[in-house]
């Protein structure tokens, strides 16, 4: 299943997502957060709608290097990355609409 409603107790190394093979769309944000809260019915049809799309949640914060490694800066912010690079990136998201760089770079990546 693509889409994880969960987020990660320990997220991955930047060296494990650099060298991760595939479609791999990291969600940066916090359980608490009311923008990622509302985001989460447009993640789960985009993730749907792609069954190789892996998809993980990381929960953000002060001293977590994996998302100050993307310079996040805003919750939620979605990175799609193929074999490590990164495809797209879109800040949050409210509606399906807003995750069509998303589309658009699963389609053409």
């Amino acid at each position: 299943m693509p889409y994880t409603d969960r987020y990660l107790e320990l997220e991955p190394s930047p060296g494990e997502v650099e060298a991760y093979e595939g479609l791999l769309l990291l969600e940066f944000g916090a359980p608490w957060c009311p923008h990622c809260q509302r985001a989460q019915g447009a993640i789960d049809a985009l993730a749907s709608e792609h069954p190789l799309l892996e998809h993980l949640k990381i929960e953000d914060g002060r001293g977590k290097p994996l998302g100050r490694g993307f310079k996040v800066k805003l919750w939620p912010t979605l990175v799609l990355l193929h074999d490590g690079q990164e495809l797209a990136r879109v800040v949050r998201p409210v509606s399906g609409q807003d995750l069509a760089p998303l589309r658009t770079a699963l389609v053409g990546g």
